[in-house]
């Protein structure tokens, strides 16, 4: 039987190869939704994020949510300070669009063929967004939250996560039903 992650924090404190296996379980997915976010930097992020969580151990606040929205959450502050990072990389994408399958290999196809066709007005939608509902947004899509797993994560109410998420749908739809309408 797999040890809970909220008692592998615990017991780390006192024996720090115990939070291995933290980063075994969730270091895939916390690296696809920064790879997603801003490429080539996301290892260098990643190994940021899971540092400042061991650091921050003895801080964890078990919640009846695992400790996946946590890390998302240090995963997200460690990209804020990369944002000018990530608003220039979408910018340029959506100048040339993506070339290559990208993190999002693993995507089932007719998902992949749906975001190849708007990639560059994917990009610059994405780049026109207040970060703060880039976030809400990209935590929904790329590293799939619910929304209690949102609100933990970014340490807002549940009605914020939800706001920002229908005002992050509501401009990216309306910029790509708007450029669509321009061709």
């Amino acid at each position: 039987m797999q040890t809970a992650d909220d008692v592998l924090i615990r017991e780390s404190i006192r024996e720090p190869e115990r939070f291995a296996p933290l980063f075994d379980r969730h270091a895939d997915a916390v690296h696809r939704y920064l790879a997603r976010r801003i490429g080539e930097s996301a290892d260098d992020l990643l190994a940021e994020t899971f540092l400042v969580a061991f650091r921050r151990r003895a801080a964890y606040q078990p919640t009846q949510l695992d400790v996946r929205p946590w890390l998302f959450g240090i995963a997200t502050n460690v990209l804020r300070r990369h944002v000018r990072q990530e608003g220039r990389r979408y910018r340029a994408l959506a100048r040339v669009g993506w070339s290559e399958p990208g993190p999002y290999a693993d995507d089932p196809p007719d998902d992949r063929l749906d975001a190849q066709a708007l990639r560059a007005e994917l990009a610059a939608a994405l780049a026109a967004l207040k970060p703060a509902d880039r976030d809400v947004l990209l935590l929904v899509a790329w590293a799939q939250l619910s929304y209690a797993e949102i609100a933990a994560t970014l340490d807002i109410p549940i009605g914020t996560v939800r706001s920002r998420l229908n005002r992050a749908r509501r401009l990216t739809r309306a910029a790509l039903t708007s450029l669509e309408e321009d061709r």
